[in-house]
């Protein structure tokens, strides 16, 4: 560039532009446009932001909340089929009508809470090899062809019943039941994850909505000095809508916090204690009557039903110091108290099956009577549910408080950052014209 050519540009709109910035209608335009850019950035980034927030409630309401249950209904219903199925055998020949329904019932529960997991699912999560739907959709069946494999000789009085049983179970244990509580967990870290997204603290909010404040201020303090007027309508109406959008979206969001923190305490995190102690139920059912079926070969079953039992307790008592509602206190001290019932009926079993009296030991597994094991797991098993059932009502209400509490901010925030933009230009054009 020549001399000539440079002095040209520094004489010509590079200096004009430099000469108005430091005239007061330059600084007043230049604050003008920084309040319609500041303004609007705000309140753009805190309507997204109050969207996300929305959608992560709205996901835990309708995918990963209902995706957890149903993967909890899948390892429940599939570990209660298995006790199911290996029951019926100490009953010998034809099982009781009773037992074969709750079979039969179990394994369609597993198969609708199956879809709903897969129909919610993207593809290459259903396809995936090792993967748990792909486990569970490509196992459950094999499963119940060896079970009913397994019914056919039963009845028939063969030996070979038995195999197949066994067979049947150890499918269960290794494949089918591993791959669902795979699938809890993930599903459990989902509902985690929304739930941080929904209850994060809106720092950036707050920074941005500050930001905006001390801006406006800094422009009321300008024009006031170099005008010397006390109100500018325009800017007082663009201070007042932000004070109004940082309050709105504010105490929106704490509500939010505040009812996701709530769905954590009173919800889920109660929900998970319960679901790990019910599943350790059924585990320790079928681990009792697999020993009995094994007929004095199944000390691995007994072995692992102390550690379930030893287990089981430990979650009660975890269930118990968590709990907020007092409905639900009265039922984890059902459960403990059914617990320590089918402790002492499970002692009695193995004395008698130890003892030479099989027959003894099957009646108090098996029979619908007060002192056996299999009265005491119901009503077990019942008091957990139950349990469940109510934390899980209180999850699903908090987070409906959170989704009411942001109802409207979008649209409230949006229309106050309009405002803001243009109450400050109106304010500042005022001033703008007397220098004409």
């Amino acid at each position: 560039m020549t001399i000539t050519s440079h002095r040209a540009l520094k004489n010509g709109p590079l200096r004009q532009v430099t000469d108005l910035a430091r005239t007061t209608p330059g600084v007043l335009g230049a604050l003008a446009l920084l309040l319609i850019v500041v303004g609007v950035t705000a309140g753009v980034f805190s309507a997204i932001s109050v969207q996300r927030r929305a959608q992560a409630l709205e996901d835990l309401a309708s995918r990963s909340g209902p995706l957890s249950v149903a993967a909890q209904e899948i390892y429940r219903s599939l570990s209660d089929a298995d006790a199911t199925a290996s029951g019926a055998f100490l009953a010998g020949g034809l099982e009781p009508a009773g037992v074969r329904t709750r079979f039969e019932q179990d394994i369609a529960q597993a198969s609708n809470a199956l879809a709903i997991a897969v129909a919610a699912r993207e593809t290459s999560d259903v396809t995936a090899a090792n993967s748990p739907l792909a486990t569970l959709s490509g196992q459950l069946p094999v499963y119940t062809g060896l079970v009913e494999t397994a019914r056919v000789n039963n009845r028939q009085g063969l030996p070979l019943g038995i195999a197949y049983q066994r067979e049947a179970s150890n499918l269960m244990r290794t494949q089918l039941l591993p791959a669902a509580q795979q699938l809890y967990d993930a599903e459990v870290s989902r509902v985690s994850a929304d739930q941080d997204r929904a209850g994060g603290f809106p720092i950036a909010e707050l920074l941005l909505g500050l930001s905006v404040l001390a801006v406006l201020v800094v422009a009321q303090v300008y024009v006031r000095r170099r005008t010397n007027r006390v109100f500018n309508i325009g800017l007082i109406a663009a201070t007042g809508a932000a004070v109004i959008s940082l309050l709105w979206v504010s105490i929106a969001t704490f509500s939010v916090i505040s009812s996701v923190d709530d769905s954590r305490v009173e919800g889920s995190s109660q929900v998970d204690v319960l679901a790990r102690a019910r599943i350790a139920t059924l585990q320790a059912r079928a681990d009792e009557t697999l020993t009995l079926v094994a007929r004095g070969t199944g000390k691995v079953y007994q072995d692992d039903y102390v550690q379930v039992s030893t287990k089981l307790a430990g979650l009660i008592n975890e269930a118990s110091a968590k709990a907020t509602d007092g409905a639900v206190s009265g039922e984890i001290n059902s459960a403990r108290a059914n617990s320590q019932a089918w402790a002492k009926a499970h002692d009695e079993i193995r004395k008698q099956d130890d003892g030479g009296n099989y027959t003894a030991a099957v009646r108090l597994a098996i029979a619908a009577v007060p002192e056996g094991s299999g009265t005491a797991f119901d009503n077990l098993d019942a008091d957990l549910r139950e349990a469940i059932d109510r934390t899980r009502a209180a999850f699903n209400a908090r987070v409906a408080d959170a989704s009411g509490a942001l109802g409207g901010t979008v649209v409230v925030v949006s229309l106050l950052a309009i405002v803001v933009a243009v109450g400050a230009t109106a304010g500042i054009w005022q001033r703008l014209k007397e220098y004409r």
